[in-house]
Order: C-alpha cells, then structure tokens, then sequence
C-alpha cells in the first residue's frame, strides 16, 4: 500500500518542503560519493547518525539533529521524500514556511528522543528523515481527516489506485507503527522513532488547528481541505486501454 498523491493542492507554494527535499537529496548523494568503503560509512554514520549508547555515555548529542538528514540507502530515501512530497505542502501551506520548518525538525529530534529512550544501549544508528515526516503526517491526518489520497495497492500480480479518505491511510500506517514497535518486528526499522513522531506532530499541530477554528474548521469543511480538491480525471494517460471481448 503506497501513497502516490493527494487530492489536496497546496495554495501556495510550498518553499520549505522543497528545500527540505533537495537537502536530503543533495546530503544522500554527496554520501555516495564519500561512502567509498564500509569504513567510510560507518565513520559518517558514528559522528553523524543517532546512536543511543553515545548519548547515554554522554557524548554524540548532535546526532539527534544531523541523523534527521542521513538515510540508508535509495529506497529509504525515495520512500521518505515521496511521503513529504505528498503530505509536506499542505501542512506548510496552513503553519507558514517559519513555523513549518522549526515544527519539522522538532519533530525528527523528539522522534529520535523517543527511539533512544526505548534501547538507550543501542550501539545501531539511527538515520532518516522518518520521524519527521512521521510528524507531518500526524499534522495532516488532525487537519485534514477525510482529504482524499490515492493508494497503489499491489499483491503479486493484481494492482489498483484507489483513493481513501487521509484518516483511513494514515491510520492505518500509524497503527502497523505501533503493532510493530510492541512486538519488535523487522529489527532495523525504528518504528518507535515513527509512531512518537506521528503523536508529536499532531500535538504540534493543535495550536494551527485552533488559529483556524477548531472543530468549527471541521464543520464548516466536513473534514475535508477548505478549498476544492485536485481533480485528476481529466488526466489522460499515454497506456492503451485494452477491452474485454
């Protein structure tokens, strides 16, 4: 289940969310061009990535922040600037490029709080923009619960887009972060760091909800974006349509 796109435009245009992508960009690719060697990456993971046993002996703090902008490898990084994309504008669109970024990072630092709280002997790093973005998809699901999203579904050989109200998606995702955080599964992914991003991100959220009028923005949209949605129908795609006989 992966999101691709929203039916939520952005009203302005959403300065910070690009910035913040071409930083990850940018920092991945100058990575692959330094992480020459396993040693070479795992000096740059050591002195810049999370790791909640230097923490706890003290040292290695800066981690908390510059962690936030290292990932693993293409795919979490693809993973992670898709979700922003998506998600990112419209949460900047209603907090204001400022607040919108000093709340991003926030949110990465406490979600890389909450993973070292959980395995403070942990001697793994921890890196990627995850919890961050964790964040702004707690702020988008308590702003916009029933913005429109299209989901590719795939299963081997069967796959669809199907659009599903944010609350649905979101919920979902949030949920499997929690499943997996309780019961350990897939060692390697700090599901921890996700699920705490996404409740701070809500929680930082509140003070925009209420400047836009609390739950009298969600009757007076019905849950939805305060402005029409995208409309894709008129899209036209280049693939052949191919009937049944």
């Amino acid at each position: 289940m992966l999101p691709i796109r929203d039916h939520n435009p952005s009203e302005t245009v959403p300065y910070v969310t690009y910035v913040l992508i071409a930083l990850n960009v940018g920092i991945f690719l100058f990575m692959s061009v330094l992480a020459t060697s396993e040693q070479a990456l795992g000096y740059i993971y050591y002195h810049f990535g999370m790791i909640p046993v230097r923490i706890s002996m003290g040292e290695g703090y800066s981690g908390l922040v510059t962690a936030i902008f290292l990932h693993g490898g293409f795919m979490h990084l693809a993973g992670n600037m898709l979700f922003l994309w998506i998600f990112g504008d419209n949460l900047e669109d209603k907090m204001g490029p400022v607040v919108f970024a000093l709340f991003y990072m926030v949110c990465g630092v406490g979600a890389n709080i909450a993973q070292f709280a959980l395995e403070p002997g942990s001697p793994v790093p921890t890196v990627g923009a995850s919890g961050a973005i964790a964040g702004v998809m707690g702020g988008y699901i308590l702003l916009f619960p029933k913005a429109k999203v299209d989901i590719f579904i795939y299963f081997v050989v069967f796959f669809r887009i199907l659009p599903l109200p944010a609350w649905i998606m979101l919920g979902v995702w949030f949920g499997l972060q929690l499943f997996n955080t309780i019961n350990g599964t897939e060692a390697g992914i700090a599901y921890m760091a996700h699920a705490a991003g996404f409740v701070i991100g809500a929680l930082l959220t509140l003070p925009t909800f209420r400047r836009l009028g609390g739950q009298r923005f969600w009757r007076n949209t019905d849950y939805h974006p305060d402005h029409p949605a995208a409309d894709y129908s008129r899209l036209r795609s280049r693939i052949p349509v191919v009937r049944r006989r």
